[in-house]
């Protein structure tokens, strides 16, 4: 019998999670079925996503997450023995999937890796793979920029934020990044083509704005919420769209002692701004649009990435954490 481990949402977390509120658990697999496949884990995700839905999830659970798995049995003709293939199947190190089967993500079924030219599997993960095409429908669907417009980026250094900022650049737009350190300041601008970027935790943001977009601001990608999206959203010009990704700035806050929404009505009526939130799975039947364009820009030397790797499938909790206090650049993965 394959013995496999898995990481069990022990308790619900309280303001920060922490290592103990994960327990990590071994099991027997049992034999495979026709049409299901067993996969050993070689990367795994760490997203902002799962602070914020694991309050709806019960304890006892295994801990959701993506993976890019290796194929080492297999009842499926469509999935061969030694292939890498991505599926949404949790904090396991080893699982017996039907291929066939839609989980409770919305995310497409497991998908072979396509050839990425010599970039590394773990991308599937990154800038090609969910956070990418989050980055990728949410900016241009939602906001859809034209050449010339100004934009700005909050979580820019993350997963997502950094490859808005960029598609933006491509699209021929002044991009404005936020981020948390003078490090990933230095990054937005110096390796990935932001026209600024700002420490939010040391600058003054409604100065820096002024001075930054003296002309307004047109497109706005909200990862973080909270105050700093107030002001950007009030120096906003006519016609601002704002797409909505995330709120990281309230994850690990108490969610019955969440402050007032400050007041933006007059903002949106007297500019007629148009704010949307979405997911990513509302782009599921164009997910291979989405990698695919990426990829072609990634080759074309018009996208950049950067990841942030923690080494051994025990530490997953200590790289959610180290991730949700802003200590990755880029693309958070453990590899198992």
């Amino acid at each position: 019998m394959v013995k496999a481990r898995r990481f069990i949402f022990a308790k619900h977390f309280v303001g920060e999670p922490k290592e103990d509120d994960f327990r990590l658990a071994e099991e027997e697999l049992r034999p495979l079925k026709d049409g299901e496949i067993l996969v050993e884990a070689v990367w795994l995700s760490v997203d902002p996503y799962m602070r914020a839905y694991t309050v709806k999830r019960p304890v006892g659970t295994t801990m959701f997450g993506s993976q890019v798995a290796r194929i080492v049995d297999s009842r499926s003709k469509a999935y061969p023995v030694g292939k890498l293939v991505v599926g949404h199947w949790g904090w396991l190190d080893k699982s017996i999937v039907d291929v066939e089967k839609q989980d409770f993500t919305g995310l497409p079924k497991p998908y072979i890796i396509p050839d990425f030219q010599g970039h590394p599997e773990s991308l599937a993960l990154g800038i090609l793979g969910m956070p990418g095409n989050t980055a990728y429908f949410g900016f241009l669907e939602i906001c859809r920029p034209r050449a010339g417009e100004v934009v700005v980026v909050t979580g820019a250094a993350g997963a997502v934020g950094s490859v808005v900022g960029q598609i933006a650049k491509i699209k021929g737009c002044k991009v404005i990044g936020f981020a948390g350190s003078d490090e990933k300041v230095k990054w937005l601008t110096s390796e990935l083509g932001f026209d600024n970027a700002f420490n939010y935790k040391t600058e003054d943001i409604a100065g820096v704005l002024k001075t930054a977009a003296p002309n307004g601001v047109d497109c706005y990608f909200d990862n973080v919420g909270g105050k700093i999206s107030s002001i950007i959203i009030n120096h906003m010009n006519e016609f601002g769209r704002i797409s909505v990704c995330g709120s990281i700035s309230s994850y690990n806050a108490d969610v019955s002692k969440m402050p007032e929404a400050t007041i933006l009505q007059p903002a949106f009526a007297s500019k007629q701004l148009k704010m949307e939130g979405f997911l990513v799975t509302r782009w599921s039947d164009r997910w291979m649009e989405g990698i695919n364009q990426l990829l072609k820009w990634i080759v074309e030397g018009k996208l950049k990435y950067h990841e942030t790797v923690t080494e051994g499938f025990q530490n997953m909790p200590k790289a959610l954490i180290k991730m949700l206090r802003g200590q990755n650049v880029g693309k958070a993965v453990v590899r198992a």
